[in-house]
């Protein structure tokens, strides 16, 4: 049985004996997905090994083919101060008028898709050990062009410590099934984002709603020409890109109806990023929301990754805003969070608008922190002065001590919902320390927090990680994005939750 076939008309297929809410066979791996243009995507689930042979252990996962012992080297790099101005070229997408065809063909239609490794099969049977020399940048600022005129920061705002206790717990949520509805992003998917936007590979998928009826979606790095499987990179490298979905009948995937373009079949980059390690070696978006006709969105300037795996150190977290709905943005000067020592909150954040004020939840960078808590008067965003934090209880002003923890355990990818129908608010994040994503909920954002409760156990998605929340999600049905590391790319996953 396949997936009903939405307007854009490439839903994954699923067959029935293989149906991603189904348990699969003991060590029987389905073919991977297709979608309904005949495009082979790729499953994030982990099948075991087939066993050797009757009554045997499961063959061992293979070897990979080389091993790279990297070696560091220093390299000096130029870097010209102020930034420059961001590009704002952009351009209109043509009529889809055959869903299945190449759009631009000169552009995407002349390398075959990336295919998933089958490992060392074929080849010696140890790994081949390479040494690969590695840059170790140095940047050194110069006197640039000038970039972007400054622009005078808002007047302060003087705020009084107000009471801010937890509220009682809510019934813990209890989550049914789960499961993978579709790929959204590159190649095999639903949305042919590699044949459309040329954004072959791709992660997060941060979702808010833009205007009604409306959904923005915001992916992290993403890359087009020249992206492998197994190996996040390439030449055409954009630090962030975003979508635009009016499907609101999830069941079947998610379909983007459009990406913002800063050329034909070329997804632009929104948040302008230097690209230089050590320096701002990108620019990831972290949650958006709409106020009125403004989009806002969080975002964390990185300076540069870590060898540690979920680590990494920013240069601050900030406030982007567009009044063209989400076509172009403005990084605001003032509206960041700067990284003192590499312990400052609110470096990773997620932000909600609720009743009078935004919230926003954050932590340090990497998936190392425990989760904080601000707010803001809504018609004061992008002034820092006039957010209270939260502290043992208090909204306290500017100047008080550091916010204090709102829940225990540590944090990565941060995700939160205010489900206005219910009076309850979620939240999704991946928990390091168990390797899952999961789900607490709560009656204020400030908590108490329920505990958490598994909705991605990584033995069964390995590399997976994100878990952001689709804003039309129910009571009774948790729609989220997750990205897995090897094949970089975005899927929709559906949990059913049942009442306690």
């Amino acid at each position: 049985m396949y997936g009903r076939t939405t307007s854009l008309g490439c839903v994954l297929a699923v067959t029935a004996g293989t149906a991603v809410l189904a348990a699969p066979p003991a060590f029987a791996a389905p073919p991977p997905p297709v979608n309904s243009c005949g495009e082979t995507g790729f499953d994030p689930k982990f099948y075991p090994p087939e066993p050797i042979g009757p009554g045997s252990l499961p063959q061992l996962p293979p070897l990979p083919d080389r091993l790279v012992v990297p070696v560091p080297y220093p390299s000096l790099e130029l870097v010209p101060v102020p930034d420059p101005p961001p590009n704002n070229t952009r351009v209109q997408a043509e009529p889809l008028t055959d869903p299945c065809a190449d759009p631009c063909p000169d552009l995407t239609g002349t390398d075959d898709p990336p295919a998933a490794g089958t490992g060392s099969a074929g080849h010696l049977p140890f790994p081949r050990i390479e040494i690969e020399p590695q840059p170790e940048t140095i940047p050194i600022p110069i006197p640039g062009p000038g970039g972007v005129p400054g622009t005078p920061p808002p007047a302060p705002v003087v705020t009084s410590a107000e009471s801010g206790p937890k509220t009682p717990l809510p019934p813990a949520p209890a989550v049914g099934e789960v499961g993978v509805v579709s790929q959204l992003t590159g190649p095999g998917s639903q949305n042919r984002t590699d044949k459309r936007w040329q954004v072959d590979g791709t992660d997060l998928g941060i979702m808010w709603e833009s205007k009604p009826g409306e959904v923005a979606i915001a992916f992290g790095d993403s890359f087009g020409k020249g992206w492998e499987f197994g190996v996040v990179g390439g030449e055409d490298w954009r630090s962030n890109a975003l979508g635009h979905s009016t499907d609101a009948d999830l069941s079947d995937g998610m379909t983007l109806d459009s990406m913002v373009q800063d050329s034909r079949c070329h997804a632009a980059e929104l948040l302008p990023s230097r690209k230089i390690e050590n320096w701002e070696t990108t620019v990831i978006p972290t949650s958006g929301f709409a106020i009125d006709d403004r989009q806002y969105m969080s975002y964390m300037s990185i300076r540069r990754w870590s060898i540690v795996p979920g680590m990494w150190w920013t240069n601050y977290g900030g406030i982007a805003y567009s009044d063209d709905d989400g076509s172009t943005w403005v990084k605001d000067e003032h509206a960041k969070w700067h990284n003192g020592f590499g312990l400052s909150e609110f470096q990773v954040s997620t932000m909600v608008p609720a009743g009078e004020y935004v919230y926003m939840f954050g932590t340090v960078n990497g998936r190392v922190g425990q989760i904080a808590l601000a707010r803001v008067a809504k018609d004061q965003v992008l002034n820092k002065t006039a957010y209270q934090y939260w502290v043992n209880g208090t909204w306290a002003p500017v100047g008080s001590n550091e916010a204090t923890p709102i829940a225990d355990g540590m944090a990565g990818e941060l995700s939160v919902r205010h489900d206005e129908s219910r009076g309850i608010w979620q939240m999704t994040y991946l928990d390091p320390i168990r390797g899952r994503i999961v789900l607490r909920e709560a009656n204020s954002p400030q908590g108490e927090w329920t505990e958490p409760t598994t909705l991605i156990d990584t033995a069964e998605y390995p590399k997976t990680y994100g878990g952001f929340i689709h804003p039309w999600s129910t009571p009774n049905e948790l729609y989220f994005t997750v990205s897995e590391w090897d094949s970089y790319n975005v899927y929709l996953v559906k949990a059913e939750l049942r009442s306690s």
